[in-house]
């Protein structure tokens, strides 16, 4: 476990005892200052600041971070976490959290970003991960966004894969006034696997962006995206995915799905799946659904003696357990469900008050 208060690194409050064999975990301004000949290496060699405003920003006002390096061959059991807190003050305040992460050749681990606020007040995160999945690599990367209405979180992961690496990015994002979410693995490996996976949740006036780039620059590698989003009261979501197939990306498979449920009318979704392929034998496929809760199945609920409100967030729960049931680790994907089932008994309960 590695504790960042307003971005910075606090050691007290840490967990770095007892570490297996293959792993190294720290602060980034620490290793730095060791002259870690692998984090020179890696860091700022993939994130492209001159295309992305937000990395550029964060490259600039980094101060610290998260640095994790899992050695050829090593088996991480459990989860590495990385908790990044907002205490909230009186004046507004920044931080620009920098990741690396790398897995060496044959590695398998897991590692949670979490943002959470412990009080209000506005704040605005601008974090960056560089994830380096080596070849035959098999990381699991999850994101979960839960911070106080009044933030603002530009998150961006970048990813680069090495041959028949497997890596899974999975986000959930259920907190902050504006959230962007930003995915952009790179299959430079042949025959690599990539996931990403995410859920969304807004209510209020949240505004919750998610922008997901996939390059596949080699042949016989594989992609899936599938992103669900759950929209109440004025919240408005976007879900922008794009996959490129370069020319020498013979053989790939690519697929691409986002569904949207809208609780109320003022809810809105802004939905834009894009295929660019220059490559001649690839089997590509994307699309995206915009709906409601069907009518049908909730009268069948109520008529087996099940209250409007439990009715709603049964089948809320289920159009969300599609994502959850992706997410392979269970202790995180047990706490993202407790997380979501909060939040969605919320949603259900302020929709029977509503009357809808």
């Amino acid at each position: 476990l590695l504790v960042f208060i307003n971005g910075h690194f606090s050691r007290g409050l840490s967990s770095l005892d007892n570490l297996p064999s293959g792993l190294t975990v720290g602060s980034l301004a620490e290793h730095i200052g060791s002259g870690d000949a692998l984090l020179e290496e890696q860091m700022g060699r993939y994130l492209d600041v001159g295309r992305d405003a937000f990395c550029a920003l964060n490259t600039a006002f980094a101060e610290d971070g998260g640095y994790v390096h899992i050695g050829r061959g090593a088996v991480i059991e459990g989860a590495i976490h990385l908790l990044f807190v907002s205490t909230g003050t009186d004046a507004p305040t920044m931080s620009h959290p920098r990741n690396l992460i790398v897995g060496e050749e044959n590695s398998q681990a897991a590692i949670l970003e979490d943002y959470v606020s412990l009080a209000s007040g506005v704040a605005f995160c601008n974090s960056a991960t560089e994830l380096v999945a080596s070849d035959n690599a098999v990381l699991s990367h999850y994101m979960i966004e839960q911070e106080h209405t009044q933030t603002f979180n530009v998150s961006t992961l970048r990813i680069q894969q090495g041959r028949s690496a497997n890596v899974a990015s999975h986000s959930v994002l259920v907190g902050g006034a504006l959230v962007r979410n930003n995915v952009h693995p790179v299959l430079a490996g042949e025959g690599s696997e990539c996931l990403i996976n995410g859920l969304f949740v807004g209510n209020g006036r949240q505004h919750i962006d998610n922008y997901m780039l996939v390059e596949h620059v080699s042949p016989h590698c594989g992609s899936r995206q599938f992103y669900n989003g759950i929209l109440d009261g004025h919240s408005h979501g976007v879900f922008h995915g794009r996959i490129i197939v370069h020319k020498d990306a013979q053989k790939t498979d690519a697929k691409q799905t986002n569904r949207n449920l809208l609780l109320s009318d003022d809810a809105q979704i802004d939905t834009k799946p894009q295929l660019e392929i220059y490559a001649d034998d690839v089997k590509c496929t994307h699309g995206a659904t915009i709906g409601q809760i069907e009518g049908d199945a909730l009268f069948y609920l109520r008529s087996r003696g099940i209250d409007e409100a439990s009715a709603r967030r049964l089948l809320l729960v289920a159009f969300a357990s599609e994502c959850l049931e992706r997410m392979k680790e269970d202790g995180i994907r047990e706490h993202i469900e407790k997380l979501i089932n909060e939040r969605v008994l919320q949603m259900a309960v302020a929709r029977r008050g509503l009357g809808g």
